[in-house]
């Protein structure tokens, strides 16, 4: 792992121009060479747009032209969205050039196997590559690895899966609440009961769609994969597992008890919602930024171990489309978002002066309220660790992150993945029973006897069983020879 310092460093030095690309895509077809028009790349986001989009734009635009000769045309996809549209997006050919994929949106694993996202080795082994593979943790770069190749620009953070309760500060002080005890689903139960007959304006658990609770399992393919406990490493259906059942029948209680939003299937983030707990994907210091997100205080418990899984190897991704007609430009943008320190800050903070101001080199102060105008997923814009720290923040923070990736608990699949060619109908049919189940499943809003048994079996009806079949061949394979 490259020292802070030194990818600090790394930050300050200009990328140079696309002609250095040689034997790189030199199909790609670029504009924008010194001299010429600027290439505009058009990038596919996550998250909701916010309303200073333009204003940010405008600046990274005029740096980018000085620096690469390309603009940026940033397109976001609501989180409860994003699957189906970049699908459409991908399905349709439609020439774009950047976007964001993981493990959880976007499907990096299908969608870099069936051709949608152009292999990027040659790029990163070339002497102008040389300088973004350095930056970002080896162990991202292995979990991007799909058969021999990579596909995607991992955006360096939190490499394990922290699931976390967030905690209105005002409630848990309120009532005295012993937050940092509170850990299982169940253990919520008495503290909802007291915010539900007392705060009458609040919801006590706020959950959106594409809420899940899966803290136990590690989802190979969803919702296909192994508990995280298991050594054996023995393949499973998540839905047909007694830990979910248990997890799912507890918030169809709390449903019913007025606990949870009406909405929960639904439900887009509206940070405007009173509410006293939801359910994030933590890290060090996360509290600050949710709090930053939420405008008041937050603060926040570990529900269970922190997990390295192949999932969250590949939780953050910026892929380039194999359909760019702008391949070299994509690659060389990437290149200076993930290492050129100005660039990463405005795409992740805004406007200095606009959104933020500097207290010292490394720390900035937000402005409110012009910094609720454009607030943005850090963790899917790029490498986290040239981004400044915020005032409250400590100057060991991506020290502390490192320490916090070293620490992780890992999964006993992790390394394995799975070739999904043989079952690629039955994937496909089961992501649509996914669709119309999961985010009315999770919320509590249906009878679980009924709806889990539905759904489990249009998923056997879609094949189901004949994944788990492959897969377990190919983990026994696997493991044998590890």
């Amino acid at each position: 792992m490259i020292k802070i310092k030194k990818m600090l460093a790394l930050a300050t030095c200009a990328l140079m121009a696309t002609s250095i690309f040689t034997g790189c895509a030199k199909s790609s077809g670029d504009s924008g060479s010194k001299g010429g028009a600027p290439t505009t790349l058009t990038w596919y986001a996550i998250g909701e747009e916010p309303k200073d989009l333009d204003k940010v734009l405008a600046e990274a635009n005029k740096y980018l032209e000085e620096k690469i000769n390309a603009n940026i045309d940033m397109k976001f996809i609501g989180f409860g969205d994003y699957n189906q549209k970049m699908s459409v997006i991908i399905n349709s050919g439609e020439d774009y050039d950047l976007a964001f994929t993981c493990s959880w949106a976007g499907d990096y694993l299908g969608n870099s196997r069936k051709g949608a996202f152009l292999a990027l080795d040659d790029y990163l082994n070339s002497d102008a590559g040389k300088e973004l593979k350095d930056t970002v943790d080896p162990r991202f770069w292995e979990g991007a690895t799909i058969d021999g190749k990579i596909y995607g620009v991992p955006n360096q953070k939190e490499l394990g899966v922290a699931p976390m309760w967030v905690f209105t500060k005002e409630y848990v002080d309120k009532y005295n609440i012993p937050y940092q005890d509170i850990h299982s689903l169940e253990d919520l139960e008495p503290w909802l009961k007291v915010i539900k007959e007392n705060e009458p304006d609040v919801t006590p658990l706020y959950i959106t769609k594409g809420f899940s609770y899966t803290v136990f399992f590690d989802q190979l393919v969803d919702p296909v994969g192994v508990e995280i406990n298991d050594d054996s490493l023995t393949i499973k259906n998540m839905f047909e597992t007694n830990e979910m059942k248990k997890s799912l029948e507890t918030l169809r209680r709390y449903y019913k008890a007025g606990y949870i939003n009406a909405d929960a299937a639904t439900a887009q983030d509206d940070k405007a919602v009173k509410r006293f707990v939801s359910k994030g994907d933590g890290q060090p210091y996360a509290d600050t930024l949710w709090s930053k997100s939420l405008n008041y205080p937050v603060v926040s418990s570990p529900i269970d171990d922190t997990v390295i899984t192949n999932g969250s190897t590949t939780g953050s991704l910026i892929a380039v489309s194999s359909n760019s007609k702008n391949k070299d430009k994509a690659f060389e943008f990437l290149s200076l978002l993930n290492t050129d320190e100005y660039l990463r800050n405005l795409i992740n903070y805004g406007v200095e002066g606009v959104h933020y101001e500097k207290v010292d080199s490394e720390h900035i102060k937000i402005l409110n309220p012009d910094q609720k105008n454009y607030d943005v997923p850090y963790f899917s814009l790029g490498n986290l660790f040239i981004t400044y720290k915020l005032e409250n923040e400590p100057d060991t923070k991506w020290d502390d992150f490192q320490d916090f990736n070293n620490k992780a608990k890992v999964s006993p699949a992790l390394g394995f993945k799975f070739d999904s060619s043989s079952v690629s109908t039955e994937i496909a049919a089961i992501n649509n029973v996914l669709e119309e189940f999961k985010a009315t499943i999770y919320s509590g809003s249906v009878d679980i006897d009924e709806y889990l048994g539905k759904l489990n079996s249009k998923l056997k009806e879609q094949g189901i069983d004949k994944v788990i079949a492959e897969m377990q061949k190919q983990v026994d394979a696997w493991k044998a020879n590890k």
